[in-house]
């Protein structure tokens, strides 16, 4: 049985318990968004831009509190939820604004008054995780509800006050009644719920291996899926780079939101002629950096989302330490309540160990040292994961040459990686496919009709 509740990751202790649904009030939540959508569907483009635009503004004024909450529901550092919150809100106006541009349908090139337009297609089933429980939800259901699609949406079993929360901001932004319903389903329910006629859409942010069963399920039934998985990402820093400014950006891309991020610098994998510069004072940052309340304003690293989080990453970071791993910062597990790890760099970690092929999903930084630029490539290549990769040069011509080779999905220059509401998100190989914001975000689940006179 899957459990909901809010399990403080800074103490350890349950402070809210949250009921699942029966199989029956899920159906009927189903019931609800079908039926509401067929009135969202045909509401004029306008109104449905200002309810998002009313969402934008709620999401300002409950800021604090919104960062509160998740701070204690999963432990990202109140700073940090709020910059998250900043971003959702900026992503719910960026649909406001340009999604009736992208839905405008141009006749088709070689044809007299052919057109294809973009239409919506109805109920979708989201299934969010739990590191950024605003971010991942917003950039699913903007630009759906934009298009006049409806949303059921199951949120991580750890965040269930944050996922009440989303209910009340959208209902007192004047979205209608059941065009966004929150169901608390077992994994066995959200099978029936992926078969249920009346869905037919499932976008996952999550795991590999939940990936996976989604998308079998979802074969089966003939159902459109977008999958935005895992990643270990490489941060390549080349010869020529600004090492001061590079060593900055991989700490804040391996660390923040203590290293729980699909698209963080798992990999930094540096040329050898400035590897011991680099790590020299990659070193400095990581040793001065402690583990502290994430309600504290100051705080940058926070507890990890969970015990279980904790017991995964511990038993990585142990596994490449047993078979020979170099350990520049020492770090691991605290003794004291609650799910902390003190954060750690390893280097010399070969193909054997579980840290080379599997995403380290926590506060361990992994450093590469590459003979030369084609030696960088095949490290960054070398993983079953395809999301995104950082390239730290300044010849940026030379870098466009090396991006045009990595097997991924998004690459950025001389920053820490990130996002952004009109930036196209989403990987290759075994993170995923479909893409999420930009005009991307509101051409996975359309039905693309084509009228022709």
């Amino acid at each position: 049985m899957t459990s909901y509740q809010v399990t403080n990751p800074a103490n350890g202790e349950i402070a809210e318990k949250y009921q699942s649904h029966s199989s029956q009030e899920i159906q009927d939540f189903i019931a609800e968004s079908h039926n509401a959508y067929q009135a969202w569907r045909k509401i004029d483009v306008d109104e449905r831009a200002a309810i998002l635009n009313n969402i934008a503004d709620l999401y300002e004024e409950q800021c604090e509190v919104l960062a509160k909450i998740m701070a204690c529901e999963m432990g990202k550092p109140i700073t940090q939820g709020e910059g998250e919150l900043a971003l959702v809100s900026q992503i719910f106006r960026y649909y406001a604004k340009f999604g009736e541009q992208f839905l405008e349908t141009p006749a088709l090139p070689g044809t007299k008054n052919a057109v294809v337009k973009k239409e919506s297609i109805g109920v979708l089933l989201g299934i969010m995780p739990w590191n950024y429980p605003h971010y991942q939800v917003a950039r699913f259901i903007a630009p759906n509800l934009m298009l006049g699609n409806a949303i059921v949406l199951k949120h991580a079993p750890s965040c269930p006050k944050t996922a009440t929360a989303i209910i009340s901001i959208l209902a007192q932004a004047g979205l209608p009644k059941g065009v966004y319903n929150n169901i608390f389903a077992t994994n066995d329910q959200v099978k029936s719920i992926i078969n249920d006629k009346r869905i037919q859409g499932v976008s996952l942010t999550g795991s590999e291996r939940a990936g996976a069963a989604v998308a079998q399920v979802a074969g089966a039934a003939l159902k459109k899926v977008v999958l935005e998985l895992g990643g270990s990402d490489a941060f390549i820093v080349l010869a020529d780079a600004d090492i001061d400014r590079s060593v900055e950006c991989a700490f804040a891309g391996r660390f923040g939101n203590a290293g729980q991020a699909c698209n963080a610098a798992k990999r930094i994998i540096l040329h050898a002629d400035i590897y011991d510069e680099f790590v020299e004072k990659l070193t400095l940052k990581v040793e001065s950096l402690e583990p502290a309340d994430p309600l504290h304003k100051d705080t940058f690293l926070g507890p990890l989302s969970s015990s279980q989080a904790l017991q995964t990453i511990q038993g990585q970071y142990d596994d490449a330490i047993n078979q020979g791993a170099t350990v520049l910062v020492s770090g691991g597990k605290i003794s004291k309540p609650g799910a902390w790890f003190k954060p750690a760099i390893l280097a010399d970690v070969t193909s054997d160990m579980r840290s080379y092929h599997d995403e380290l999903f926590g506060p361990v930084a992994v450093v590469y040292k590459a003979k030369d630029v084609e030696d960088a490539i095949r490290l960054a290549n070398d993983t079953p994961f395809g999301l995104g990769a950082c390239i730290h040069t300044h010849d940026i011509e030379g870098g466009q040459l090396i991006a045009e080779r990595l097997e991924v999905g998004m690459v950025s220059f001389n920053q820490a990686p990130g996002t952004a509401a009109e930036l196209p998100f989403g990987g290759v190989k075994r993170s995923g496919f479909g893409r999420e914001l930009g005009p991307y975000g509101m051409s996975e689940f359309v039905n693309f009709k084509l009228y022709n006179e």
